[in-house]
């Protein structure tokens, strides 16, 4: 190498890629700056009406939410609408809770009536706090879930319009929370009232397209009481159901759709109560199921709304005050429950479930 010539340089290597941000973001930045500056520093609040909740800090700084009901399904052009009315008649900032509720803060309190009349006034009841029917919660339904046995959102609507007078007041013994679920999975969670779907029927197999989409080893792990095992029909490797051990549940279906257990006619709704998740008087507890059977009646669901009301209503009347449903149930006794709902008492609402080694015998993780 000459004098004059200057030795090559290796190129840089790239800097180093960092993760992607994939859990749920920091929602610090997007609080209000009195939530910000009083985060865990707040000394007590009450609600001046309902829908409206009202905190004081210990440095005494004071801050208003109001929460009003939403659909659950919204499309961009309602969402720019909470948008508009939140940057006109709040401050900026707004947020949505897991009830499909949107909940708007404001330090100045002359705001507040303005921002309720304005939220009502584009059709956003303003409720759901305090001893009241909570909006629903909901699975996705139609509209995006891949394996629904009907319309969660649809239920939760004719149900809502039902239901709207105890939203906006604070008329019940306690808080009531209402879910809706589109399959037995119940992604809508416990609830004082549950509203389930209930196959009835195995599920239809079509043979020709099993050994195409479904991946049978792992339909048959799913199955949680071994209900289905390998055959061979018209020379093409399936699956077979035994229906004696079937329990309908629909866990196979999402893993191999040509399993098909959505039935309009043996697809019903189930009405469950008394779960919850709080502590705050008494332990969790899981639902049990009150009534089972009933159509699945888009689009209003009369049945179930029937059903429901007259369990709510009945809750109304007899809690005392602060009792949640499962302590109202425990109080007066699920033959009393049955008694005062009117609803009939059958042979399946029986819980003597007891685990699968003492009655169903058949989980995979055991023996055959």
């Amino acid at each position: 190498m000459s004098q004059t010539q200057t030795p090559t340089q290796p190129p840089k290597a790239p800097p180093p890629r960092m993760p992607d941000e994939c859990g749920v973001p920091d929602a610090t930045p997007l609080m209000h700056p009195l939530m910000r500056k009083n985060f865990g520093q707040w000394a007590w609040h009450d609600r001046p009406r309902p829908g409206v909740l009202h905190h004081v800090a210990k440095s005494g700084d004071q801050l208003w939410t109001v929460r009003a009901g939403t659909q659950r399904q919204m499309d961009v052009y309602t969402i720019r609408d909470i948008c508009d009315i939140v940057d006109k008649h709040g401050e900026g900032h707004v947020r949505f809770t897991t009830r499909s509720n949107v909940e708007i803060a404001v330090a100045d309190e002359k705001k507040v009536a303005p921002l309720i009349e304005k939220l009502e006034g584009a059709g956003y009841p303003v409720g759901g706090t305090g001893n009241s029917v909570s909006m629903i919660s909901h699975t996705q339904g139609w509209l995006h879930c891949d394996i629904p046995g009907t319309d969660a959102s649809g239920v939760v609507k004719a149900l809502m319009d039902e239901l709207y007078h105890e939203f906006k007041h604070e008329e019940m013994p306690n808080r009531v929370k209402i879910t809706t679920s589109c399959c037995q999975i119940n992604c809508g969670g416990q609830g004082d009232i549950a509203i389930n779907i209930q196959h009835t029927k195995p599920p239809k197999i079509n043979h020709d397209l099993v050994a195409n989409v479904c991946e049978r080893p792992a339909v048959i792990a799913r199955c949680p009481v071994a209900a289905i095992r390998p055959a061979l029909v018209n020379g093409k490797p399936s699956l077979e159901v035994d229906a004696r051990k079937c329990i309908c549940c629909g866990a196979c279906y999402p893993p191999c759709p040509p399993m098909q257990i959505n039935d309009p006619e043996h697809s019903k709704l189930a009405i469950w109560v008394g779960g919850k998740n709080s502590n705050a008087r008494a332990k969790p507890t899981f639902m049990k199921l009150v009534a089972s059977g009933l159509p699945n009646n888009p689009p209003r669901w009369p049945e179930v709304s029937a059903v429901v009301k007259k369990i709510l209503y009945t809750y109304k009347e007899d809690a005392r005050p602060w009792e949640r449903m499962a302590d109202w149930i425990d109080r007066i006794g699920w033959p009393r429950f049955f008694e005062k709902t009117d609803l009939p008492f059958t042979k399946y609402l029986i819980d003597d479930w007891r685990g699968s080694r003492a009655n169903l015998n058949a989980s995979t993780h055991i023996r055959f």
